[in-house]
């Protein structure tokens, strides 16, 4: 039985962010990262579109407006150190008709508020910026930046060996049980034992739970977010990124067109609930998530809040031509036969028992656990922040064991 002082369950960005947060504040900290994949960041991570944001969306004083914020400079500290090429593309954010120019200043006070560097501009500005887009008025956003978080993540892995960190992939949790002041864990790479465990299991982080331990507090229900890209000779369509004024009650930003750091331009997503925890495919069913999801009261309630923007969603999902008069909005020039299709993404979103979606980045804490429960989009972006704040979390509970046990805390050295 392998002993650590912590295990990270999960390999997305946010584990890796946080298992690299704590090697470089405690380089003695014995520290296992588990993955049941066969490499880092397969899921949300890798499907990532690698928009670095700004933090112009989220509520002032939120989780996810401050560690956006924290988390952009933490990141670009660490592209810049590690040699990772990223780009400043800037964004606009359009309106394109009279009543989103309210949402849309609305928008501009809040980015103001967050500190991010935003512009307003009318149509003659804007088509400067983008030429084809369709706007009357806009926020100009030139701090958004794109990378290949893909890339970001396999650093962070050496990163963390290079600190005497393991991570362990192919390993599967099976079992989490307390055996007395430690939390053991079977996987399919055997079993592991530590003074705490982190979950940032991502589309998995509400089932992981000590054996007997109560359930979490939401659910996390998968919404797949499918793409087109923009033929080669069409690209010139996008220089930068475009989005929609968003909805407020949505924690979705709309269907957009974002150049990436290949110069791709990528178009999407729209959010369709999916039934399989890991469909990336329209046809996909895993018929123990469906059933999970449908014994879910709060997906009922849900789904009765959002009846009509979720048949939009669907129907945009199977209908190219809808898909299309959404994009057309915002660049009226683009037509179906200057798309194709592209990998899908999956978004684990957490839902609360009354049906509401979790807005904000969601940290829990029970006897041996800190439990990352919510952690969308912008937590690419901000995983270096949430990494650090998970961390702290974490050194504050192993310095109050190590001060109530000091000879566990003495014994768990020596075995080092």
């Amino acid at each position: 039985m392998e002993q650590a002082d912590v295990i990270i369950i999960g390999a997305g960005i946010v584990g890796l962010a946080t298992a690299h947060g704590l090697l470089r504040e405690r380089p003695d900290l014995k520290l296992c990262l588990l993955e049941k994949e066969e490499g880092a960041a397969q899921h949300q991570t890798g499907h990532n579109s690698g928009v670095i944001h700004s933090g112009i969306y989220y509520r002032p004083g939120s989780y996810k407006a401050r560690l956006c914020r924290q988390g952009k400079a933490a990141l670009e500290r660490f592209l810049d150190e590690q040699g990772i090429q990223y780009k400043r593309r800037g964004k606009v954010i359009v309106a394109v008709d009279p009543s989103e120019r309210l949402r849309l200043e609305a928008l501009y006070q809040r980015g103001i508020e967050n500190g991010v560097d935003c512009t307003l501009v009318g149509a003659e500005q804007l088509r400067e910026i983008e030429p084809h887009t369709a706007g009357q008025w806009a926020i100009w956003v030139p701090e958004t930046g794109v990378v290949d978080f893909g890339v970001v993540a396999a650093r962070m892995v050496d990163c963390i060996v290079e600190r005497g960190g393991r991570v362990v992939t192919n390993a599967r949790v099976q079992r989490v049980v307390e055996d007395r002041d430690h939390a053991v864990i079977a996987s399919t790479q055997g079993e592991f034992r530590a003074r705490l465990v982190i979950n940032c299991a991502g589309l998995y982080s509400d089932r992981l739970r000590l054996e007997g331990g109560r359930r979490s507090s939401v659910r996390i229900l998968p919404f797949r977010g499918e793409y087109y890209s923009l033929v080669e000779s069409r690209r010139d369509l996008c220089r930068s990124l475009i989005y929609p004024v968003p909805d407020p009650a949505l924690p979705f930003l709309g269907v957009h067109l974002s150049r990436g750091i290949d110069e791709a331009v990528h178009c999407g997503p729209n959010a369709v609930l999916a039934w399989d925890r890991e469909g990336y495919r329209r046809r996909n069913l895993r018929l123990a998530d469906a059933w999970d999801t449908l014994r879910f009261g709060g997906f009922w309630r849900m789904a009765g809040r959002y009846m009509r923007v979720g048949t939009q969603e669907w129907w945009r999902s199977w209908n190219k031509n809808a898909f299309v008069r959404s994009l057309q909005r915002l660049v009226p020039d683009v037509s179906g036969a200057d798309l194709e299709r592209s990998p899908a993404g999956v978004r684990a979103q957490a839902v609360r028992p009354d049906g509401h979606l979790v807005d904000d980045f969601l940290i829990e804490e029970e006897p041996f656990f800190i439990h990352v429960r919510n952690a969308p989009s912008p937590a690419a972006t901000a995983s270096l922040a949430i990494g650090q704040v998970v961390g702290e979390q974490a050194l504050a509970r192993l310095d109050a064991t190590s001060a109530l046990h000091p000879s566990r805390a003495a014994a768990t050295i020596l075995q080092r």
